[in-house]
């Protein structure tokens, strides 16, 4: 089964995201800002992470930077 990590802040957005992927089959991590989606991505393995530029705390950017560092998903 394939992994996923979706740091989103908006909830009505990440909701739709994680029903959507969990009825076609996916495990889901929620993230609900950029410090939060960095320290699950460093604390589990995912085949695919979906990320929202604007958030609060540390942009996507910054994450997708962080995540950069780790490997190449």
């Amino acid at each position: 089964m394939y992994r996923i990590l979706v740091v989103e802040d908006e909830d009505d957005i990440q909701k739709i995201l994680e029903n959507y992927l969990i009825d076609q089959g996916y495990a889901v991590t929620l993230a609900y800002d950029g410090v939060d989606g960095i320290a699950k991505f460093h604390n589990g393995e995912f085949d695919l992470v979906l990320l929202d530029v604007m958030m609060p705390k540390i942009d996507g950017i910054t994450v997708l930077q962080e995540i950069r560092k780790k490997g190449n998903l």
